[in-house]
């Protein structure tokens, strides 16, 4: 489900972001734009992969290892393995139908 809130990712600077089961994004019209939804459904399933809570364990683990490493946040954030995977592959519409488990492996 997609759901549109605006006033809380204004604040964070994204557009969308994957709560497992949801996706929030900022403006109406993000819903129609396939590549964000397509990322965040990428999420989704890495999500469920980790039974959900060790993805969210994992992603702020990955976060601050690489935030003290490199010393920049967006830097860091762009190196975690889950939003390597989701980057690479968001405007490819049918990844999610050919994608194997834990893909997000090959991005350590």
């Amino acid at each position: 489900m997609i759901i549109v809130c605006q006033k809380p990712l204004k604040k964070l600077k994204i557009n969308g972001i994957a709560l497992f089961p949801f996706i929030f994004v900022r403006k109406p019209e993000d819903k129609e734009n396939k590549e964000l939804i397509n990322h965040e459904k990428i999420h989704l399933r890495q999500q469920l992969e980790m039974l959900i809570i060790f993805f969210y364990i994992f992603y702020v683990i990955e976060y601050y290892y690489w935030f003290f490493t490199l010393k920049d946040s967006y830097l860091a954030y762009k190196r975690i393995s889950f939003e390597r995977e989701a980057y690479a592959h968001e405007n490819d519409l049918h990844y999610l139908n050919k994608r194997k488990f834990w893909s997000f492996r090959k991005y350590f």
